[in-house]
């Protein structure tokens, strides 16, 4: 395991990642933060940057084709289930950096 320190949005956050990873993180935390300062002078809590930083990035991601089909193939609940438990994992990020 290695640490690498990230630089989002002018803050330094501190990232476990596998080793020989931490270019690769490195990088991913450097697009995040380039989608942030995209964004401007946005009045936003840093909570709300992250996750507008983040759903534009999985917009682009979705627009080059590498997300999952929109029109589901399985059963709606399986499906409401998982957008349910993600929904929950960003509430408890966003608390966690609001603090």
């Amino acid at each position: 395991m290695s640490n690498v320190t990230l630089r989002i949005g002018g803050r330094d956050y501190m990232v476990a990642c596998a080793a020989g990873e931490e270019d690769h993180v490195i990088g991913l935390g450097q697009q995040i933060d380039a989608k942030i300062q995209s964004m401007g002078g946005v009045a936003h809590s840093e909570t709300r940057q992250l996750l507008f930083a983040a759903l534009l990035l999985a917009d682009e991601l979705h627009e080059k084709g590498g997300a999952a089909p929109s029109t589901p193939t399985g059963d709606a609940d399986q499906y409401a289930d998982a957008l349910e438990a993600f929904a929950e994992r960003l509430e408890a990020c966003a608390q966690a950096l609001e603090g």
